[in-house]
């Protein structure tokens, strides 16, 4: 029986036809077309991806800059830190003088009840003159140091020259009078001494 009578070839032939059909359509239907690349890559192989592929050391530059973010943020903390340490210690820079000095106030209190007491003026004096030298001695404890002594050479980084007068004690250019003291902390000017000078007298 030749081939082309044979109904059973013919169903085989037709057979193997559409098997090789549906084979060739499943897999179209299953190898993703160059638009559709990017809906069948979920999140962990699109990170593989970038990784492995567009940048491989995408683990590493992640933890340089954290590392960098974290210095910075070190950084900001320290700062505010020292902020916090410097505001502290102007608040409280003069704690320690004022709290010297609440003897002198302490002196002057009691010269002015017993002065009010007694009513005698010699007694107030002498209590004024006592509060006076422990104010200084407070002062000199800090460095601090008074300006201005009449016959001393005029010096203008320390004295404020007023004016000028002849003297017959003086030569010229020496301090013949301080009208107001002034004082140096720890070797800084903190208020020059206001004088008159001396210059040459006439004739």
């Amino acid at each position: 029986m030749s081939q082309k009578n044979n109904p059973y070839a013919e169903a085989a032939n037709k057979t193997d036809h559409t098997v090789g059909v549906n084979i060739d359509i499943e897999d179209v239907a299953h190898e993703p077309g160059e638009n559709e690349t990017s809906e069948l890559i979920d999140e962990e192989q699109l990170i593989r991806l970038c990784e492995g592929k567009v940048c491989p050391n995408c683990r590493l530059l992640a933890q340089v800059q954290d590392e960098k973010l974290r210095m910075a943020a070190d950084t900001e903390n320290l700062k505010k830190r020292l902020q916090r340490e410097k505001d502290d210690f102007c608040k409280f820079a003069t704690e320690s003088v004022l709290e010297d000095l609440l003897p002198v106030l302490d002196n002057l209190d009691l010269a002015l009840e017993h002065g009010g007491k007694t009513g005698t003026g010699k007694e107030l004096l002498s209590g004024v003159e006592m509060t006076r030298k422990l104010f200084l001695d407070i002062l000199a404890r800090h460095e601090l140091e008074p300006l201005g002594l009449a016959g001393e050479d005029f010096d203008p980084a320390w004295h404020e020259a007023l004016a000028q007068q002849s003297h017959p004690d003086f030569g010229p250019g020496k301090v013949c009078q301080v009208v107001q003291k002034g004082y140096r902390l720890k070797g800084r000017l903190l208020r020059p001494a206001k004088v008159l000078v001396s210059m040459e007298c006439a004739g």
